[in-house]
């Protein structure tokens, strides 16, 4: 219908002989302003130096001399609106559409055809999974799940650091502490073992505190023992730190999995850094010293104080992020982080042929380094430079402001999820349920009261998270939305106990508020797929679910009495099946009830 509308006014637009004018089609915060609103006027007016009023008043008549069936009228408001109402008819078959569809509401072909793999979660193995894995999870599972339903064909990676001084810390740690008691306990808790010992490794390597040698180890200084076991484990030389590394990485992986089963996520490819390391040598060792086809000749990568480095400020341009310079190998020969990434760019593409965008959702605070491994990678394979996308997100803060895995007074993003989802089973302890029921529903709406907080705001800010908020089934959360699908369920449920079926043609006069926003859902689908924004599709549920709530508290839905009762089933079928879908895609189950 916005398209239509579009063309419309470019047609009329024509046949005033005014062309070149840029206008927007879009709907007015308030319902009364009627169902689309457009600025063409005061942007025409502009251009040919008319008044705008006067303007909108000859481009409305030219309309209704067209007008079609759907736009019951239109009136210029304001400096020069003009604002289309849509017909009564409309909003029912687009209730009936909308039935015909089921859950496949919203879905488009505007990605047909196109192979798109995002890399989202990345948690190393022996550190904690922190808060910002939750957050790039749901960013990114959810942008996964709106391109599949803009028709792309979408695969899913996780990028995970399996070497490195972490896991030296992690494993002196392990020494320190000594293994497990219990071998044979749960992975989420072995984890928080590992976990722990990484931040003793990490505070004892910070610190350098001299360790007491012993006669098992034979270290000295913590700093000197930790890099000691990081170069064992990068050489795989000794058997007895290779078993412990295979244990704990084994741990964790399998902790991991468990956590993303939890938030509904399953990845297609799992890359390694051990992996990409050798591939990223092998492209700046090839690129060592090159010169690229440019007025001045800059070279790619050189040597600098026994380094190899990109200098990318060479390469800043005017209105355009500011590059620097970034060490690619150390003076040591060992490989950076920036070089491991070339190695996993070209990884991706050569994991799955003919690819046509790679998508990676990260912290803002790797932006800088991206930038520079974006430029590097658009010199070696200048083939690749559009195909790459990188989304951001901020930091969620709680009391105590910034957290990091490195510090043992941390809310791990394990202990977040599963302490919000305990929150839950608490409120539900009343509730006559099965104990296997309500343990699944209480993880369903923990895991979408993080979610929504996460997906409700645009990407790229920092999220504050009220925990008290977040679990309330009244207001801006994701809860409330799973109530408001669960009572339109228990409706739904009753209508069918008295036999009454939903018939989208036998409405009344009145449109409720909540069919003027239903017939929205596929533009909010849309426009979320061209955006990579999920929170166009979060805030857009809470609106339609106040509508229906409103509906609900203001009708009697369900009555043999009222003839239009059919109508209000239908309305309310056509409700469920948005709202179901609008939290698939934002990776948020419908329990039935709660």
């Amino acid at each position: 219908m916005q398209d239509k509308i579009k063309n419309l006014i470019k047609e009329a637009l024509k046949n005033l002989g005014i062309e070149d004018v840029s206008f927007v089609v879009e709907h007015p915060e308030d319902l009364k302003n009627g169902d689309y609103s457009t600025n063409v006027a005061m942007a025409g007016a502009k251009k040919i130096k008319s008044n705008p009023k006067e303007l909108a008043e000859k481009i409305k008549k030219e309309l209704e001399n067209k007008l079609p069936k759907e736009i019951e009228k239109i009136t210029v408001a304001g400096a020069g609106f003009i604002n289309f109402y849509l017909s009564r008819k409309f909003f029912a078959q687009s209730v009936e559409e909308i039935l015909n569809k089921g859950e496949k509401v919203g879905k488009n072909d505007a990605l047909g055809g196109k192979k798109i793999m995002i890399e989202y979660t990345d948690p190393n193995p022996f550190k904690p999974f922190h808060i910002g894995h939750l957050m790039t999870n749901a960013i990114g599972e959810s942008v996964a799940r709106i391109l599949e339903h803009s028709g792309a064909e979408v695969s899913r990676a996780n990028y995970q650091g399996d070497v490195g001084l972490h896991v030296a810390k992690a494993i002196f740690g392990m020494h320190k502490k000594g293994m497990p008691q219990d071998m044979s306990a749960s992975n989420s808790v072995l984890a928080q073992y590992i976990g722990d010992s990484y931040v003793l490794g990490s505070e004892e390597y910070e610190k350098d505190v001299e360790a007491k040698p012993s006669s098992a180890q034979g270290f000295g200084g913590a700093r000197k023992e930790i890099d000691s076991l990081n170069k064992k484990l990068y050489d795989k030389s000794d058997p007895q730190v290779n078993q412990v590394y295979d244990w704990g990485f084994k741990i964790t992986m399998n902790a991991f999995q468990d956590l993303y089963e939890m938030l509904g996520t399953e990845f297609d490819f799992y890359f390694l850094e051990s992996q990409m390391a050798p591939i990223g040598e092998r492209i700046v060792k090839d690129n060592l010293d090159k010169l690229i086809d440019a007025p001045d000749s800059k070279m790619i990568f050189e040597k600098s104080d026994g380094a190899v480095v990109f200098k990318a400020e060479k390469y800043n341009k005017e209105g355009q992020p500011k590059l620097h310079t970034r060490v690619f190998i150390t003076s040591q020969g060992l490989p950076t982080y920036e070089t491991k990434e070339l190695g996993l760019t070209e990884e991706k593409f050569k994991t799955e042929p003919n690819l046509d965008l790679s998508i990676i959702v990260t912290a803002n605070e790797q932006v800088d380094y991206m930038r520079v491994v974006a430029k590097a990678v658009s010199l070696i394979y200048p083939e690749h430079e559009k195909k790459m996308k990188h989304i951001i997100h901020g930091m969620m803060r709680l009391t105590g402001g910034k957290m990091s895995s490195r510090k043992g007074n941390v809310v791990t993003g394990e202990s977040f999820l599963r302490d919000t989802i305990a929150l839950i089973g608490e409120k539900m302890k009343e509730r006559e349920w099965a104990e296997v029921e309500k343990n699944k529903v209480a993880e369903a709406v923990g895991v979408a009261a993080i979610k929504y907080s996460i997906l409700r705001s645009a990407s790229g800010g920092d999220i504050v998270y009220n925990v008290e908020e977040s679990v309330s089934t009244e207001g801006d959360s994701g809860p409330y939305l799973q109530y408001s699908y669960a009572r339109a369920n228990s409706v739904l449920e009753k209508a069918q106990k008295e036999n009454i079926l939903p018939d989208p043609h036998t409405f009344s006069v009145e449109i409720a508020e909540v069919e003027k926003l239903l017939y929205r859902f596929p533009e909010i689908v849309l426009r979320s797929s061209h955006e990579y924004e999920p929170h166009y599709i979060a805030n857009y549920l809470i609106e339609v679910a106040r509508a229906f709530n409103s509906f609900y508290g203001n009708n009697l839905i369900v009555s043999k009495a009222d003839k239009a009762s059919s109508y209000k089933i239908a309305l309310t079928y056509a409700f469920s099946s948005v709202m179901k879908t609008g939290l698939h895609l934002l990776g948020i189950v419908a329990p039935k009830k709660m």
